[in-house]
């Protein structure tokens, strides 16, 4: 596909007008830095010298939510199209420009407004680093609870436009469960606010409408979240199970018992091998799971025992804490980085399904892409269990070869893994959001709730001016396709 610049040049004048020409960019180097997040489809492109979808035709970085408005009322005027841009740490194209779009960079909308100590509220503008939001919060003797690997290098409203969870969401919940209320301007640029009240009972949630939108109903300025004590003490333990379905098992009673444990990782036998190498629990036991319990110290150690007592009933052993020790090291670091910069065609999917077919999708995943590439590497994880379902993360790595090569099969294992996830009744995202790479399995997923959410765009945004084609919604005419095809 083309890495040219596609439609109309932007009126970078007029977006200079509002905000500054100082924070406005038509240069090359700055547009093929915004024209790609972190999708791994677009680093194997990258490496060739090409692009995912094209060049965006202008970069623009509001200050608040008035310029943002009088950005989007611009481009109702002028005809161009929009996409908001925060940190560019997604992995599946959502902010990736398909033709003729205005890059809307949020981070300088960038403080912590208040901490509301009473109801335990914190309100945030949109374009935050997650990072320095977590310690602002942290200074306070509160948490996020929204624990990303890749909290340094997003935005709070990146997390909220794709539904995010982090890796403590066993206990403190997703994106979904964290957002009270929030700010957006809708795509005729008027201001929407949904005020931060307790359960209100007054339709639809209005919060559900932005939250997973991924910019394509409305750009957030602002959130207000539930945040939580610091609390008084955390306490991990390294488990060793005699089997994977014995752990997943533990987790599922763990979680039905009402016990909240911060943590909650579960390794395949692959991926515990790589991370317990010499320590002896492991020799008969292969399987490792790591918890993390916090709160004060009696619910802490009481929730632990508790927890414990069933783990030793589905056969666990308790084992030497440098597992843990390793993963709180590296927690939010990637790995992804360094095996793709070295030609390998790296990838995660992390996909969600009742415990019922916990196992068969791992079967059926770890079978379908060892049958595509025997040589390859496949490793799997759940590290976002509830009392329904788990989140299975899957690690996906193919040796270096021709780009026509790794491209064709890299193509093959998304599609066999998404196609066994909905085979076996589960969805195919949990918590790093649709963007534009799964458009293809939205359908299938959806359903008529497709044309729903079609129709709620048509009628929020009639000339498709905000993120076109994302989320398995209509594209843009003349908009390229982002795909191996």
């Amino acid at each position: 596909m083309s890495a040219a610049v596609a439609g109309s040049a932007a009126p970078a004048a007029a977006l200079a007008e509002i905000v500054g020409s100082e924070n406005v960019a038509q240069d090359r180097e700055t547009l093929t830095r915004y024209a790609r997040d972190r999708l791994p489809f677009g680093i194997f492109k990258a490496r060739s010298g090409g692009l995912p979808g094209v060049l965006p035709v202008a970069v623009a970085k509001p200050a608040d939510e008035a310029e943002v408005a009088a950005l989007v009322e611009r481009s109702r005027r002028d005809g161009f199209r929009i996409i908001p841009f925060g940190l560019g740490s997604g992995v599946l194209g959502g902010t990736v420009p398909l033709g003729g779009e205005v890059m809307l960079d949020l981070t300088r909308l960038d403080r912590l407004v208040s901490i509301d100590e009473v109801n335990g509220l914190a309100i945030v503008q949109a374009g935050m680093n997650g990072g320095e939001f977590e310690r602002a919060l942290n200074a306070a003797g509160w948490t996020s609870g929204h624990l990303p690997q890749s909290i340094n290098i997003s935005t709070v409203g990146g997390w909220a436009a794709c539904r995010g969870g982090g890796q403590a969401s066993s206990r403190y919940g997703k994106m979904e469960d964290i957002v009270v209320g929030l700010k957006a301007v809708l795509p005729d640029g008027r201001l929407v606010e949904v005020r931060p009240v307790a359960r209100r009972a007054v339709g639809p949630s209005l919060v559900d409408l932005f939250v997973g939108s991924e910019g394509t109903l409305g750009i957030i300025t602002e959130l207000t979240l539930r945040i939580f004590r610091t609390p008084e003490v955390e306490h991990g333990v390294v488990l060793a199970f005699p089997s994977q379905d014995a752990a997943l098992a533990a987790a599922r009673r763990i979680m039905q018992a009402e016990i909240r444990p911060q943590i909650v990782r579960i390794y395949d036998e692959k991926e515990s091998r790589e991370r317990t190498e010499g320590i002896a629990a492991f020799d008969a036991n292969p399987i490792l799971a790591i918890l993390v319990f916090c709160g004060t110290a009696r619910t802490a150690a009481a929730e632990e025992a508790d927890a414990l007592a069933i783990c030793r009933e589905e056969g666990a052993s308790v084992a030497d804490d440098a597992p843990l020790n390793h993963w709180r090291g590296v927690r939010y670091e990637s790995y992804s980085g360094k095996w793709q910069a070295a030609g390998y065609f790296m990838d995660t999917i992390e996909v969600c399904v009742p415990w019922s077919r916990v196992s068969d999708l791992y079967e059926a995943c770890r079978s379908a892409a060892l049958s595509i590439c025997p040589e390859m590497h496949f490793g799997a994880h759940w590290s976002h269990v509830y009392a329904e379902g788990a989140c299975q993360y899957m690690t996906i790595r193919l040796p270096p070869m021709p780009d026509a090569d790794g491209l064709a099969l890299h193509a093959r294992l998304w599609d066999a893994l998404e196609t066994a996830t909905l085979d076996c009744e589960g969805t195919v995202a949990h918590h790093h959001g649709a963007g534009v790479f799964r458009n293809k399995w939205l359908r299938r997923e959806l359903g008529t709730g497709m044309d729903v959410l079609q129709a709620i765009k048509d009628a929020l945004d009639p000339d498709n001016r905000l993120n076109p084609g994302k989320l398995g919604l209509r594209p843009a005419p003349g908009a390229v396709e982002v795909g191996h095809a």
